[in-house]
């Protein structure tokens, strides 16, 4: 599954899941874009993929905001020539109870989870239309199948991306676009350590000691094995959890 000659941008790239992909990415030979609003964070990651023999860049943005998502396509677009696969990964999981009332969470949920998958694809579709090819791909979680006490927001727009992700790919079927939604059930990554609330630090605490979380590297896997089946054939949606994952 050779991706040679492609070029792909991760967004949310500067840990976790986006950092996996963008090493499993170069590792099958594309160029990475690894993007994100931490700078060092993503020098770091590009140079850790070009010690590994891969080719990456790096691109600053907060893809909340639809002026700066939409130049970070231009501007790959200028450095690289062409965009082949969009990984959008930034998200944030600030779990709580609805009656504690962290709005400013909810709103901050919101706009990463579901404007910051919205703006670069909406960005991304004309350079793919005019190359006749192209990969969306889209992070949920499996809280987007089966919600739960504590995350009722997060889970509420995670079940955006995947209800945008099937309607996009239906958008671009005559296009040569693909669309995969990958749906992780538990995974070990940072976004656990920005929960405020207690009862929430608790829970996940909990299930750490009940079962093995996947690593990001599982799930950068499945990002892998999307984009790289023969154009004829689209993973529309790809579920991976922890095998001892109940929900």
């Amino acid at each position: 599954m050779s991706l040679t000659g492609k070029v792909a941008v991760i967004t949310g790239a500067s840990s976790g899941i986006g950092h996996a992909t963008a090493k499993a990415l170069a590792a099958q030979g594309a160029t990475v874009v690894v993007t994100g609003r931490r700078e060092d964070r993503l020098a770091a990651v590009a140079k850790e993929v070009v010690q590994d023999g891969g080719t990456a860049d790096t691109y600053t943005c907060d893809v909340t905001d639809e002026g700066q998502a939409t130049t970070m396509i231009e501007d790959i677009v200028k450095r690289h020539g062409r965009v082949d696969v969009l990984v959008n990964n930034a998200g944030v999981m600030l779990l709580s109870r609805i009656e504690r009332g962290l709005t400013d969470e909810w709103r901050q949920m919101t706009d990463v989870n579901v404007h910051g998958v919205l703006f670069p694809t909406y960005a991304v579709i004309p350079v793919m239309k005019a190359q006749g090819s192209g990969a969306i791909v889209n992070i949920s979680s499996t809280a987007a199948r089966r919600s739960r006490p504590l995350g009722g927001v997060y889970a509420a727009t995670k079940a955006a991306v995947t209800a945008l992700s099937e309607s996009v790919r239906l958008e671009l079927l005559k296009d040569g676009i693909g669309v995969t939604v990958i749906i992780p059930g538990a995974v070990d990554t940072e976004l656990a350590t920005h929960i405020t609330d207690k009862e929430a630090q608790g829970g996940i605490a909990a299930l750490k000691q009940n079962m093995e979380f996947l690593q990001p590297e599982d799930v950068a896997a499945a990002v892998v094995y999307a984009v790289g089946q023969p154009s004829r054939v689209n993973v529309s949606e790809l579920v991976i959890r922890p095998r001892m994952q109940e929900f």
